[in-house]
């Protein structure tokens, strides 16, 4: 027996309602939703168009200016990074490679230290022939112009001023200028260059540096 239309109008309602409160909960879940895929597209957009980082290499490098003739010390390096293009040719693999040499121009901090840069482990391998003698010039700011490589005699003065100056080198290489300390003029202090003289030459060279006062002269 059909049921009365009256009967039927509550359940058509109570249908509807659930029908709408439904379709509500999905559109308040998918506006959320939606928006997250937005945002996942985005991040994914981005990453897909950043440039990957470049590569690099870890360079040994000196950590502050070094003159040359300076004496390299551990602190004295760090490792910079280098585009693999950029690295010179030459350049030394570690601070052991490094270390307790002297450098033969000046070096700038950040500059890579390469073979080049550096003597080689005997200070008198291009000098045959030729002995390393460390002498103190008594005046500092005369060894400032000094550069390693450059040729120079060497002048003993008497203290006294008794006997005039002579010449004990003659047209001798600069072969190192160790780091300055606290210098000052005088026959123990100055500041300390090593000269390559040679051998027969060596022990008047010597006795002048303890007996005399020294200055040198840039011949080329």
């Amino acid at each position: 027996m059909p049921r009365p239309a009256a009967s039927r109008r509550p359940l058509t309602t109570s249908l509807g309602r659930a029908r709408r409160r439904l379709r509500r909960a999905a559109l308040a879940r998918r506006r959320p939703l939606a928006a997250v895929c937005a945002a996942v597209a985005v991040v994914a957009t981005l990453q897909a168009n950043a440039a990957p980082p470049p590569p690099h290499r870890l360079v040994l490098t000196a950590a502050r200016d070094l003159p040359a003739g300076a004496v390299v010390r551990p602190d004295d390096l760090t490792r910079t990074p280098f585009d693999p293009a950029s690295v010179p040719a030459g350049v030394l693999r570690g601070p052991a490679q490094a270390v307790g040499r002297t450098t033969a121009t000046p070096v700038r901090a950040g500059e890579p230290l390469t073979d080049a840069r550096l003597l080689g482990a005997s200070l008198l391998a291009r000098y045959p022939g030729l002995v390393a003698v460390p002498v103190r010039v008594g005046d500092p700011g005369a060894v400032r112009l000094l550069r390693v490589g450059d040729r120079v005699d060497l002048l003993a003065a008497d203290p006294q001023g008794d006997q005039p100056a002579r010449t004990v080198g003659r047209d001798v290489p600069v072969l190192a200028i160790p780091r300055p300390a606290e210098e000052s003029p005088g026959l123990t202090n100055g500041a300390l260059v090593v000269l390559g003289v040679p051998d027969g030459d060596a022990a008047t060279v010597a006795q002048a540096a303890v007996s005399s006062f020294l200055s040198v002269v840039l011949t080329h």
